[in-house]
């Protein structure tokens, strides 16, 4: 008998929703071990974790030459490859990632504040593992350990869901993981994955509430907005990068100039890349020449207003750079681009530059160039964004570079945690009250 197509659909649906049940319960019991680990032993596994990451780096690198090859033939852009691909360099970086996060405080039992209150009751309040955290991805190998690593230190264990681009590196990744888990005495199931799944593995991740306590999504906007609206398990939201930099009418242009080149081109199909740069009029003839010559010199493509465009056109005519300046349109105000493209618009005013932000901003991050203190102050605190830059890249929204070790993602949202998400962001907290013999009157 042929089975129908609903059939078989039904049946991959039941499948993928059996597979979370049983890779969440084995979560769940390998994290209930990992209570009563100390950080000695935490901090150890992490070390065997980046050791066996190098000594097994060829077998992961072989894995995603297979994925790079397949990304390459379906014409994935260059931005999104660069973050899918791997090399020794970046598998060395990563594991020195997991050192760092073992050299770093374990917030497992650190206590948040306490007090002795008038009756006597000693009360405090303590940080612990939030317990089962899922994680829904794209491509991004890097994510895979950083996680893994966070997780371990946190007191948590992991389910994740890397999705099909990173397939083959992913799995090759979890197998190393996993074995050194083992190797050093932990459970193996403190870092599994439902990618046989498929997307209805996803599905089934989004809807198993009780079986993960916390669902992290990090990658695209329509990947997260997927996950937010269907998810019944309480999800913590990592936004899309539509970042900004404003140049305001006191800054200094030359740093200016290198701050926007970093911001932009660094790394493009990264969330903290720059994507709209706001420039203040009376900084725009001076500015915007320089700063274009510098990006064109990198291939990046100006989407400009007709002011921001006006100061540069004669020069991308007699440079021959014309294909490297063209209209903005109001589209362009709201893209995270993820490739060589910035839009570029002129304002008269901070408080327009403020404006234009709020109107299109994603909350992630923005920076603002001045020498004016006034001017800073006014940014700082009329923009409502997880970070804020001053006179600095957009790139260091990064866990790393703000001495976390690595990040989960970059929280959007203004509960529970915002910003790049370190170990604390992995934790909960406990009430502990201790009377003696107390009863309440």
């Amino acid at each position: 008998m042929t089975t129908s197509p609903v059939d078989a659909a039904n049946d991959s649906v039941n499948d993928a929703e059996a597979l979370v049940a049983t890779t969440a319960g084995a979560a769940r019991q390998a994290q209930r071990a990992l209570a009563g680990v100390n950080r000695e032993r935490k901090d150890a596994a992490l070390h065997a974790l980046a050791d066996a990451l190098t000594a097994r780096a060829e077998f992961i690198l072989a894995a995603n030459a297979r994925d790079l090859e397949r990304a390459r033939a379906a014409g994935m852009k260059p931005g999104l490859i660069d973050r899918l691909a791997l090399d020794g360099d970046r598998i060395a970086a990563i594991a020195d990632s997991l050192r760092e996060i073992a050299a770093l405080p374990d917030p497992v039992g650190q206590i948040v504040d306490g007090q002795t209150l008038p009756n006597g009751l000693r009360v405090r309040r303590v940080r612990v593992p939030l317990g089962v955290v899922g994680m829904i991805y794209e491509a991004r190998p890097n994510v895979t350990v950083d996680v893994a690593a966070l997780t371990l230190k946190s007191g948590n264990a992991v389910v994740l869901r890397g999705g099909s681009a990173a397939a083959d590196t992913n799995a090759a990744i979890i197998t190393v993981l996993r074995d050194a888990l083992t190797a050093a005495g932990l459970p193996a199931d403190l870092v599994t994955t439902i990618d046989p799944a498929g997307r209805a593995g996803a599905t089934a991740l989004m809807h198993a509430r009780g079986l993960i306590d916390v669902l992290v999504p990090r990658g695209g906007a329509g990947l997260i907005r997927t996950v937010v609206e269907e998810s019944s398990v309480p999800v913590i939201e990592t936004g899309s990068g539509n970042c900004h930099v404003y140049v305001d009418a006191a800054a200094d242009l030359a740093a200016a100039v290198d701050i926007i080149v970093n911001a932009k081109t660094q790394r493009v199909g990264v969330c903290n890349a720059a994507e709209t740069l706001l420039v203040h009029r009376s900084a725009a003839s001076a500015y915007l020449p320089a700063a274009a010559d510098a990006l064109w010199e990198r291939g990046v493509i100006l989407h400009a207003d007709a002011a921001a465009r006006a100061c540069v056109e004669e020069q991308a005519s007699a440079q021959g750079r014309t294909e490297l300046l063209v209209d903005a349109t109001e589209a362009d105000w709201e893209t995270e681009y993820g490739s060589l493209d910035l839009a570029v618009r002129v304002v008269d005013t901070i408080d327009d530059a403020i404006a234009h932000i709020t109107a299109y901003s994603t909350g992630h991050t923005e920076a603002i160039l001045t020498q004016d203190v006034a001017a800073m102050n006014q940014f700082v605190s009329q923009v409502d964004s997880a970070a804020i830059m001053v006179n600095a890249s957009t790139r260091f929204t990064d866990g790393g570079q703000l001495g976390l070790g690595a990040e989960l993602g970059i929280s959007t949202q203004k509960l529970h945690a915002r910003g790049p998400m370190g170990l604390a962001a992995l934790t909960t907290t406990k009430w502990v009250v201790e009377g003696e013999g107390h009863v309440r009157p």
